[in-house]
Order: C-alpha cells, then structure tokens, then sequence
C-alpha cells in the first residue's frame, strides 16, 4: 500500500519528535510519503494531487479539524467516487479532534495511530456521508465554490464565536475550551441584533422557518467537545443519514441559560429541547437566506459572510479507515 501523511507542524497537540514516532511507524507497514504543509490550502492542494494520482491509496490527515476538512475537500474536489478516490485516515492533533472522536478513534495521536495499524492489518473500514455547502442560484451568493464538511457547519451565532476564536488566535492565543468559552460570553454581549432572528430556512415540500438567531447542521454527533465532554445538539446525527439541524429563534439571556445548560447535559438520547428550539432529522437539501450577512463556519473554519447557503446531505460520500 502507498500512502501520503499531510502533516500540519501548527498541529496544537503534537510535538516534533511525537510526529517523527508516528511517522516512523506508519512507515513500518505502509510504503509512506511524509509532506509537512505550508500554507492555509496546502492540505486541500495535497489531498487533490492524491485523489489524481494512479498510485495513492491512502491520504492519512495528521492535524486537527481544519486540516482533515481540507484533505477531505482535495480528495473530493471532482466529487464522490468511493473505489477510484483514495481512502482517507485520521490521526488527531488539535484540541478538539471532533471527526476523528466521532469516528471512535482516541483522542490522543499515539493511540490513534496504533488504532489505525490494526484497522489496516485487519481491513477494517467503513464509507461516510459528508455534509456539502454550496451558493444558492438566483442569490449573490450563487457563485460561491461549493465546499464539504465533516461534521458541522453553522451560519450566525456560533459562526459568530469561531470568527472571534480565529481573531484571538492570530493574536498568539492559544486555541482552549476556555477560549471558546470567553468567546461565547463576548458574542452574547456584543452582538446586538441576538434578540431578533434574521435566518430563514427553506426546504423542497415545506413550509419555511423564520426568525432563527443560529442554524447548525450535522452530520455526526457528538457536535462537540468541551474538554471531554460530548456536547449532542443533534444526537440523532449519524454519517450514515442525511443532515440534521439544530436552530434557535429566541437567545435572551434566560432562554441561553436554559438551552445552553440543555446543552451541557445532552446526551445521545436527548439534546436541548424547548418552544424556541428547531431540531430536525435526516434532510437530504435545505437553503439558509437572511437579509443581513452573517457569518458562516464549517468544520470550526470561519469562512467570511453570507447570506445563501444550500446545504445538502451526501451519503457514502467517502471511504474512512477506521
């Protein structure tokens, strides 16, 4: 088997010489090309070089979110094609490592690799549905690159907070739970149109939905971690459905406090639930409109303002090593 390791050396959780240890044992079993990014893109670039060439059969992401988004979005830039694109694997190094977690991987980069081994020794694998934003025709918006996701994307409020933790990073700030945390709280008080929702959302055969603050797609649960806590917006979430959605119409500082310690408390049985809530299962397409910009993230990338965005749920779109 031939294999290439993208390694993100910005990676928060691993050392150099804990990268050279990985390397040295993945190379152990697999005939291994190692390349260290460079840019913002390097990884998308690397991943698509791999899904052209005739002789990839595995891209293995060493990083966190951000860099597994990228890799995911180079091997699919032409689209899906479980069999002909190569197979994608995971070894966490950020601080959060949602996809991979999701997956059931360990959360440390040591363990995972040797989870990785043995998946590959015993052909253990499994083909995921992604989420796929792309710009809604008829809108400014329209001619927007179409981009996937792996776990979530949201457009307002949360978008919102990691538009501010991006911000707070390129400062030197280091990327925490407690950062988000302090990020969140800012977002609460500084921006003053919270109280009145401006997302529309649209889907094929439905009414609309108006007047929500914040809208998230999932495409797995958990949606996140605070430290090790999984944090279930969407616990019916699954890479084997479609997109599920979790919205809010209402975030005065009551209806936070409550849906924000539902949330806390979620679990795989039961997410944040109330009369200011959204919660929908399954959606293979729906639109996202408001009349002012609002910021977009996916993935825990922040990707400017928008405001169109269709997202549709795509099934067995990739082949996962896991």
């Amino acid at each position: 088997m031939r294999a290439l390791l993208v390694v993100n050396p910005a990676a928060t959780t691993t050392s150099a010489r804990t990268r050279d240890v990985l390397i040295h044992a993945l190379a152990s079993e697999m005939k291994l090309e190692a390349v260290t990014t460079e840019y913002r893109g390097h990884a998308r670039d690397l991943g698509r070089q791999a899904a052209e060439s005739d002789d990839i059969d595995l891209v293995v992401a060493l990083g966190g979110d951000g860099t597994v988004n990228e890799v995911v979005n180079g091997l699919l830039h032409d689209g899906p094609a479980p069999g002909h694109v190569p197979g994608l694997a995971v070894v966490p190094g950020g601080s959060t490592n949602v996809f991979a977690r999701a997956l059931g991987l360990p959360n440390d980069a040591v363990e995972a690799t040797g989870a990785l081994l043995d998946a590959l020794r015993e052909g253990s694998e499994r083909t995921v549905g992604l989420g796929l934003t792309s710009g809604t025709p008829g809108t400014e918006d329209e001619a927007v690159p179409s981009r996937w996701f792996t776990f979530n994307a949201g457009l307002g409020f949360d978008a919102g907070v990691v538009g501010r933790v991006e911000q707070q990073r390129e400062r030197g700030r280091k990327s925490t739970h407690a950062l988000y945390v302090r990020q969140v709280l800012r977002q609460l008080v500084g921006e003053p149109s919270r109280r009145q929702g401006t997302i529309t959302m649209e889907r094929p055969g439905e009414d609309a939905v108006s007047e929500l603050l914040l809208c998230i797609a999932s495409n797995t649960a958990p949606w996140t971690f605070l430290g090790n806590r999984p944090m279930y917006a969407s616990p019916r979430a699954s890479f084997d459905t479609g997109l599920d959605v979790f919205g809010l119409s209402r975030m005065s500082t009551a209806s936070v406090a409550r849906y924000g310690t539902q949330l806390l408390t979620s679990s795989p049985e039961r997410g944040p639930h109330g009369k200011h809530a959204l919660s929908l299962h399954d959606l293979s397409e729906f639109t996202l409109h408001s009349k002012a910009p609002l910021p977009l993230q996916m993935d825990g990338d922040h990707l400017g303002l928008r405001t169109s965005v269709t997202f549709t749920g795509v099934r067995r779109a990739l082949r996962v090593i896991v």
